[in-house]
């Protein structure tokens, strides 16, 4: 192999003092070991060997491989060591003096530019992860196993194949229409929602129409919106990256107490009245009325989130909010917790005074929802697919949260368990023997069992003797349930 530090106007010999600026190249930079990464792209296809050998060059250089101020071989050296033409290395060095990633003098040679940072590349995983713990009750998630990957598989290859063309092309930010129809009906035959498919909008989950609805209130001059304490903690930050403060706001049994409301001053509310979280209550008939009279009164607005209105096991779901009041009930939801988060896939349905206003910022925020998501999704309801889904997953959760309740009865004896006829999660409150509830968390903690207080959801801290834990179980088996109770048990007991 021809010597890589051989320059056309005289030899050089490694580690001699060749920059005309006084530096010396670095020390070990081989001929061989230098260039053996370019050595794969020589062996490109001929047609596409120019563009692999600048990025090879480019990518050493951006590593750190090839440090700054190292002289290069020439042209005619570099060609004869990989075997390619002279012009090809010469267009690469030309391509990348341009670009700033080498730099030449006429008689000087060729160098690594000084301008780039070497930095490794790499792609951190920011998603949420299970703490890895020996049994992990931390609500939320529902069980991923489930998502029928069959017949999601199976709308998917129906759409690609009978959607037209232009279906590729910027939607109607609302969302397709098929979509929205099909929803609407869903909705109304679902929870009793009154759908008019002209006001529904697609979405990125309830996250994203919640940040939807707070840009639009803070543009009409809202500054602060109640939420529920104890609420979900992620009101809080979304309304708060669309400039809008939240006011905690207390509950009672019968859910958001009208009188701290009423003493707020706030005229919008933000509710998850078919089955509250963290609690689990549902809103009485009672409540619901004064809520919407409230709303009325101040000619304010409330939102529903129906996070997991479809899970209700001993009875009827309850109906939503909404269907009482549409222009005073802006209602979301989404396949979270029915299908999977990571589809990123929900919906917002508001008053006809505000649906112009969501629907620009929908449409400035990210042009509409993917198209082909929307068209699979409606095809999937259209076809009885989700309301499928949904049965599948209302009775393996069912069966979990029996044998949750089951456990906690026969390990801790005594346990009060509330919000067990809805949703994925049970809150339950232990004897007083098992508190103060701090040591029994870091006992439980030091065991390995992940579990949340009820108090990690109020917006003031509280020391609460009593113990009062959240127990997620939709993602966790009954064997595994009943492992992680008895774990607790083991590791609690006082």
């Amino acid at each position: 192999m021809t010597s890589s530090r051989t320059n056309p106007e005289r030899p050089v010999s490694p580690g001699e003092p060749v920059n005309p600026g006084g530096q010396t190249e670095p020390e070990g930079l081989t001929g061989s070991a230098a260039w053996e990464l370019l050595l794969p792209a020589a062996s490109a296809p001929a047609r596409a060997r120019g563009r692999s050998l600048q990025a090879a060059l480019r990518e050493a250089v951006r590593s750190g491989r090839l440090a700054p101020d190292t002289r290069l071989p020439s042209s005619r050296d570099l060609a004869a060591d990989l075997g390619v033409s002279r012009g090809l290395v010469t267009e690469a060095y030309e391509q990348l003096t341009a670009e700033g990633y080498l730099r030449s003098g006429r008689g000087a040679g060729t160098w690594v530019g000084g301008a780039v940072r070497a930095a490794r590349p790499r792609a951190r995983d920011l998603a949420p992860r299970s703490p890895g713990a020996r049994a992990d009750f931390v609500p939320g998630t529902p069980d991923l196993s489930l998502f029928p990957r069959a017949a999601w598989a199976a709308a998917q290859r129906g759409v690609l194949a009978e959607s037209p063309h232009d279906v590729l092309g910027y939607p109607d930010p609302r969302g397709l229409p098929r979509l929205r129809t099909a929803l609407a009906e869903l909705l109304a035959r679902r929870r009793g929602v009154v759908a008019d498919p002209e006001r529904l909008i697609v979405v990125s989950g309830v996250a994203q129409a919640t940040s939807l609805l707070g840009f639009v209130l803070h543009a009409r001059g809202t500054r602060t919106v109640g939420v529920e304490d104890p609420g979900s903690p992620q009101h809080g930050a979304l309304y708060t990256s669309a400039g809008v403060g939240t006011v905690p706001l207390p509950l009672d049994e019968e859910g958001l107490a009208v009188g701290p409301l009423q003493a707020s001053g706030v005229r919008v509310v933000v509710t998850t009245p078919a089955h509250q979280f963290p609690t689990g209550i549902a809103y009485s008939a009672r409540r619901r009325a004064q809520l919407l009279d409230w709303a009325r009164s101040v000619d304010g607005l409330v939102f529903e989130d129906d996070y997991d209105g479809d899970f209700r096991y001993d009875r009827a779901p309850v109906g939503a909010l909404q269907g009482l009041d549409p222009e005073r009930v802006a209602y979301a939801g989404s396949v979270s917790k029915s299908l999977a988060p990571g589809l990123r896939l929900g919906w917002l349905l508001v008053p006809e005074s505000i649906a112009d206003e969501v629907v620009e910022r929908k449409r400035t925020m990210d042009l509409g929802h993917p198209t082909l998501d929307q068209a699979l999704f409606a095809r999937f309801l259209e076809r009885g697919d989700y309301d499928r889904q949904l049965r599948r997953c209302q009775r393996a959760y069912r069966q979990r949260r029996d044998t949750l309740v089951t456990a906690l009865e026969e390990h801790f004896p005594g346990a009060q368990m509330t919000g067990i006829a809805a949703g994925l999660h049970v809150i339950a409150e232990l004897p007083e023997k098992y508190g103060p509830q701090e040591h029994f968390l870091e006992r439980a903690a030091s065991a390995g069992v992940a579990v949340r207080p009820l108090t990690a959801y109020a917006h003031a801290r509280v020391d609460d003797a009593v113990v009062r834990l959240v127990l997620g179980y939709a993602h966790l088996s009954p064997g595994r349930i009943r492992a992680g109770i008895r774990l607790m048990a083991g590791v609690v007991r006082p």
